[in-house]
């Protein structure tokens, strides 16, 4: 992986377990990054002295440049240059026994009154405390770690009409060091329902942990590894919209999913014992049931001990988990399309286009949509973000920005213009017109024919442009060159009865211009 392009959300990713105090090797092993890949990134980032907050706040543009770009010089922060001389010092304070970070904290404030605040403080904190680390902590921490699996057992539901039996899955979720377990019932384990599931799990706990830990299902890991696993494009987008990333169990290595699989074990009994019991014959119904018998699970006490998992998680986790994204999560589906001659890319799905700059003519981009929004990949690069239109009308959808400079004089042209200037000449031209502006074409294009067939009224006057639609239309013909064409003829001046029927096909010929010439 360390030779390959590494994505926007995979450097963040590094940088936020960084910040929260993890070493190298467990920021690799947790990423899926190389080692010595994660080294060049922390390295860049403790050069720029940036916090953060600010990478955060950057776009994918400005992380490719700062991050994937030759190093260019650093942007001085007074805060930091204040801070890194006092760390070792502090540190050494904070070893004393009896002292907090609250108390460190306290007493850098009193040295840099214009300082950090107390989580950025923190942040650069546990990174020097913990750059370079060599060994990974295998303890469940608060707010560490939720990990994921199915049930080996299904469930059923019964069609209420045809009896027919249906099988369904079992998705489990468990906090690594409350032990709050979450269970859901759901109709496969494909990617559209593990990830539903994870974000239920989410939703359930009303926080966030550093990391989901799935088994290595194929909707979560393109690649198994016992050491580098790959995610798949949409779990690894998931992570990133709630700020956590996916750490996938290493293959081989069964202690990695003990706990979920410990939880599977006493779900089978404290739910599925009950829920046998009962047909049920809908999902949510199914749903109601598992989580009252969820409740009574994480509310009992836990074997030998005097607290419940309820109580572990109040007490211990709930402060420890980040908070929600306010937005749900939408599925991203991906394609590639090239960037036609107009300056826009082909979404498939919908038949429509939409438009990136100009100079990626012939290019082939990456498209990622979601049911809202679609962005345009040149590479790691975001070049182009639309909302994604699902009316009916507007083939192509173009930002004015992206046109090169000989089009950008034809942006003031519109379909309601046209049909306005074509409704003060007559009712029959207005129609004819907006027969035009109806047509499978780039929009440059029926203008241009619009605006073709208008002038022609300047020329010939009003009623012999009206009597040539009306001629043109009973051809079933919309374009610039047939009305052209029948004025040229006079066609316009023969009464309806008088013509012969329009020769349907016409003969080929390399002098013979088509209708898209006058378009």
């Amino acid at each position: 992986m360390s030779n390959k392009t590494i994505e926007m959300f995979t450097i963040r990713q590094v940088l936020r377990l960084y910040a929260t105090g993890r070493g190298t090797k467990y920021i690799s092993q947790s990423t899926g990054v190389a080692r010595n890949t994660v080294k060049k990134y922390l390295y860049r980032y403790v050069q720029l002295k940036v916090t953060m907050e600010q990478v955060d706040n950057m776009s994918d543009a400005q992380m490719s440049k700062a991050f994937l770009s030759k190093p260019s010089h650093p942007v001085l922060d007074k805060r930091v240059t204040d801070l890194e001389p006092l760390l070792p010092s502090l540190v050494s304070t904070l070893k004393k026994r009896g002292v907090t970070k609250q108390m460190v904290y306290e007493k850098y404030v009193l040295s840099c009154p214009d300082g950090f605040k107390s989580s950025a403080f923190r942040e650069r904190l546990n990174a020097f405390m913990n750059l370079g680390k060599g060994s990974m902590r295998m303890e469940h921490k608060a707010g560490d770690k939720m990990f994921v699996d199915y049930t080996g057992k299904k469930l059923h539901i019964v069609d209420k009409l045809s009896g027919e039996i249906t099988d369904v899955e079992v998705f489990v979720a468990i906090l690594g060091c409350s032990q709050l377990t979450f269970v859901m019932a759901m109709a496969s384990q494909q990617k559209e329902d593990f990830i539903m599931g994870c974000e239920k799990a989410l939703h359930f706990y009303g926080g966030v942990p550093q990391a989901i830990v799935p088994d290595n299902l194929k909707s979560a890991v393109t690649k198994a590894s016992k050491y580098e696993a790959q995610l798949n494009d949409n779990f690894a987008a998931f992570a990133e919209h709630y700020h956590t990333f996916g750490f996938p169990t290493r293959t081989y290595k069964p202690k990695d999913k003990a706990l979920v699989e410990g939880a599977v074990k006493i779900i089978y009994t404290t739910i599925f014992s009950k829920i046998d019991q009962k047909i049920y014959h809908h999902l949510d119904d199914m749903n109601i049931d598992i989580l009252k018998h969820l409740q009574v699970h994480n509310s009992s006490l836990l074997t030998g001990q005097s607290y419940s998992r309820m109580q572990q998680f109040e007490e211990l986790e709930r402060q420890s988990l980040q908070p929600l994204n306010p937005y749900p999560f939408e599925l991203m589906s991906v394609q590639l399309s090239t960037v036609n001659k107009y300056g826009h890319v082909l979404l498939s799905v919908d038949k429509r286009y939409y438009s990136v700059p100009f100079k990626l003519i012939g290019k082939r981009l990456k498209i990622k949509y979601s049911t809202r929004q679609l962005s345009v990949y040149d590479g790691t690069e975001i070049v182009s973000v639309h909302d994604r239109f699902t009316g009916k009308g507007h083939k192509y959808i173009t930002i004015q920005d992206h046109l090169a400079s000989q089009h950008k004089y034809l942006s003031e042209w519109n379909p309601q213009k046209f049909m306005a200037m074509a409704t003060a000449i007559d009712e029959v031209v207005a129609n004819y017109i907006s027969k035009i502006l109806s047509r499978e074409m780039y929009p440059e294009q029926s203008y241009k024919s619009c605006s073709g067939v208008l002038n022609l009224a300047k020329r010939v006057g009003k009623q012999r442009l009206i009597n040539a639609c009306k001629r043109a239309d009973s051809y079933n013909l919309y374009n610039y060159g047939i009305i052209d064409q029948i004025l040229r003829s006079k066609a316009d001046y023969i009464a309806f009865e008088d013509e012969e029927p329009p020769n349907p096909s016409m003969p080929s010929h390399e002098n013979i211009r088509g209708q898209d010439y006058y378009e």
